[in-house]
Formats: structure tokens, C-alpha cells, sequence
């Protein structure tokens, strides 16, 4: 754990250290795949990213598949698989695309050459082997039970900040009052 730690201190982040592990090898490479042994997971160096995702409880056991391509703002809780299907005789073969704010709850296995949508909702536990329009609530095996627009936005209550949400690899103060609302009554 404290070696992790002075790891991602050391080389710039768990990002920095993905991005240079090709690049650079050597002490880079090293010190990625540590990063990623000690948490039990494996993020693939050619799998692709436009934002770092957040990653709520932590990069616990979280495997995403080399080839895989994952949009802005995506939220990944635990023992998620983004997984690449290599079975010849299969349809789906090749590795997962996820579009942009989408959020993918624990368990929750998405496999093979899929497509899913921006502003998509993975249920937890949720199994995806087919495609996934934009704006879709997805349960169960592939079921979509919502196809409507949906917030979302990761949230957390920060002491100084009060409502923040995950947005480009950062919290952002919430300011829209009608979220606010919401938010307020549950805390």
C-alpha cells in the first residue's frame, strides 16, 4: 500500500505513469504494473482514455482490456470488466467503446466489440454484450430499461466545497440550485 503510494507521488499519478510505461519502459513500466498488482487490477497500456475516469472506491480490482476506448467523465466503480472478446468464431469480437459520461456501477462486465453510448447507466452487476444507444439505463443481461437523458454526474460533499461532481479528471463545485435541492436533502 505505502509503496503505491510513493509510487504514483513519484511518477506524476497513476495517468502519468500509464501514459510514459511504452514510451519510457524501464522504471515507468515497473512502477505501472506494480501500481496495478497491489490493487488487484489491469488497465491495459493500449487501452484508451480522453479524461482519466474517477474511479469511486478506488482502482480495486478493475480489469479494461487492451483496445478498449473510454470517453470523458466516465465513473468506474469496483470489479468492473471492460474485457476484449478474441473467440474467432465469434460476432463480437475486438474490445468495448464508451462514450462519454457514462456511468458503470460495481460488477458490472461489459465484453466484446460493443458500442455503448454517451450518457449511458451501467447497473451494477449489469452483464453487456451487445450494443447500448446514447441515454440509456442498462440492467441485467444487455436489458435497456430507460431510454432517457440521465444525470450522470459522480457526487460527493466536500467540507470546503460543499456538492462537488467529477467532471475532466477534477471536482467541480455543483451550482445548479435544482441538483442542490436534491443533493441538500439526502446529506
Amino acid at each position: 500500500m505505502f509503496i503505491g503510494l510513493f509510487l504514483n507521488k513519484a511518477f506524476g499519478g497513476f495517468w502519468k505513469m500509464k501514459a510514459n510505461a511504452l514510451s519510457k519502459k524501464g522504471v515507468y513500466l515497473k512502477a505501472y504494473l506494480y501500481t496495478q498488482a497491489e490493487n488487484g487490477s489491469s488497465i491495459a497500456y493500449n487501452s484508451t482514455f480522453s479524461s482519466p475516469p474517477y474511479f469511486p472506491h478506488g482502482m480495486k480490482s478493475i480489469f479494461i482490456s487492451g483496445g478498449a476506448k473510454i470517453g470523458d467523465n466516465a465513473v468506474i466503480f469496483q470489479q468492473v470488466t471492460i474485457g476484449s472478446n478474441t473467440l474467432i468464431d465469434s460476432d463480437g469480437i475486438g474490445a468495448p467503446t464508451i462514450g462519454d459520461n457514462c456511468y458503470i456501477g460495481a460488477g458490472a462486465k461489459i465484453i466484446g466489440n460493443v458500442q455503448i453510448g454517451n450518457n449511458v447507466r451501467v447497473g451494477a452487476n449489469a452483464v453487456v454484450f451487445k450494443d447500448i444507444p446514447d441515454n440509456c439505463v442498462v440492467v441485467g443481461s444487455s436489458r435497456i430499461i430507460a431510454r432517457e437523458m440521465v444525470n450522470n454526474k459522480y457526487y460527493s460533499y466536500h467540507n470546503a466545497n460543499g456538492w462537488v461532481y467529477f467532471h475532466h479528471g477534477k471536482f467541480v463545485k455543483e451550482e445548479n440550485l435544482e441538483a442542490l435541492k436534491v443533493l441538500n436533502n439526502f446529506n
